[in-house]
């Protein structure tokens, strides 16, 4: 139970349409936290590095609830960098939410609530922090975790391709909670960037590019587009 004191700082609480992963197309509520270490070239949230503010723990849960919603994702920023975020999880899985939390790979996962499907992004070299990923993760990965690749060009396919290879990570992971059948392993190409952003940015990559490499090589992965970005402005916040 809450004690009224713990608080995360937190950037925004929204109810939309799951854009990625296995979950893509159901509604979701969305927890983003506020804060990430790491500065990848492509960030489409720069503004969670530093928006938003102290919010409750037992408030956080009121708000989730509220939405009479089954799914509830907690994203980022990077919201492994907050210890509280696991009494959050917790709680939320506590009231019958299916928890998932989207985290880079450079945090240490296995303090989650094993209830939670962590969704682990690791980094390709294009992101300009490959070298931050915690690949001890790979070994702390469930069947019901999923693995993704954000792709933004050659190098960065045949880098995830190689990790694929030799982590085994289609056998390690299956998406969807672990129920089988499905494949847990995501290859996204980066979306195009508006101009104006703090961070450069990638020019993006079209994405039969990523499709055409994927089924020359008969390669056991989910590719998947950010349909958040399809259905609302990409640079829309709370969608």
């Amino acid at each position: 139970m809450g004690n009224g004191e713990s608080t995360l700082l937190i950037n925004e609480v929204f109810h939309s349409i799951q854009g990625e992963g296995s979950r893509a197309g159901l509604p979701c509520v969305f927890v983003r936290l506020r804060g990430c270490h790491l500065r990848c070239s492509y960030c489409d949230t720069e503004y969670a590095f530093g928006e938003g503010g102290a919010v409750s723990i037992d408030e956080l849960v009121g708000r989730v609830l509220a939405f009479d919603c089954p799914l509830a994702q907690v994203t980022g920023g990077e919201p492994l960098l907050q210890a509280g975020v696991h009494e959050l999880m917790t709680r939320l899985c506590d009231a019958g939410r299916e928890v998932t939390i989207e985290t880079s790979g450079a945090c240490d996962i296995s303090p989650c609530d094993p209830r939670v499907v962590r969704i682990m992004d690791l980094k390709c070299p294009s992101s300009g922090e490959c070298d931050r990923n915690d690949m001890a993760n790979i070994k702390r990965l469930n069947e019901r975790d999923e693995v993704k690749f954000v792709i933004g060009d050659r190098a960065d396919y045949e880098w995830a391709r190689g990790v694929m290879r030799e982590h085994a990570l289609a056998d390690r992971v299956e998406g969807s909670g672990g129920r089988g059948g499905c494949w847990g392993v995501l290859m996204s190409p980066i979306h195009a960037q508006a101009k104006g952003l703090e961070i450069a940015g990638h020019g993006g990559m079209d994405p039969k590019r990523l499709a055409g490499w994927i089924l020359e090589d008969a390669l056991a992965v989910r590719l998947q587009l950010q349909l958040h970005k399809f259905i609302w402005d990409p640079q829309a916040r709370g969608v």
